[in-house]
């Protein structure tokens, strides 16, 4: 359960990342509402998944998902690059994020 806990939490992360963009420098109420709401809750859950996983473990993907989806979304949402190499170093966190899913009890 700590696993699908702390895969929400990245998800968060995404969130306040994407509502930061929208914030405008935080002139915007609402996506900074968001920004604020996703922080507070992707943070907590961390904290809820840290109570039995392994902090390293744990921050990295935590940060690695949130890396992955902000960067697509980056692509899918304003335009940001989707080269060859750029798509390639994703793989690569996801490849560290599996890999650190596999060796972990």
């Amino acid at each position: 359960m700590a696993w699908v806990v702390l895969f929400v939490a990245g998800l968060f992360e995404i969130g306040w990342a994407v509502a930061l963009k929208y914030t405008e420098g935080f002139t915007r109420l609402w996506p900074t509402v968001g920004a604020a709401v996703s922080m507070v809750l992707s943070l907590g859950l961390l904290g809820v998944a840290l109570r039995t996983l392994p902090l390293g473990t744990a921050y990295a993907i935590w940060t690695g998902v949130g890396t992955i989806g902000t960067v697509l979304l980056g692509i899918a949402l304003f335009g940001e690059s989707a080269s060859a190499l750029r798509l390639a170093c994703v793989g690569l966190i996801l490849a560290g994020i599996v890999g650190l899913k596999l060796v972990t009890n």
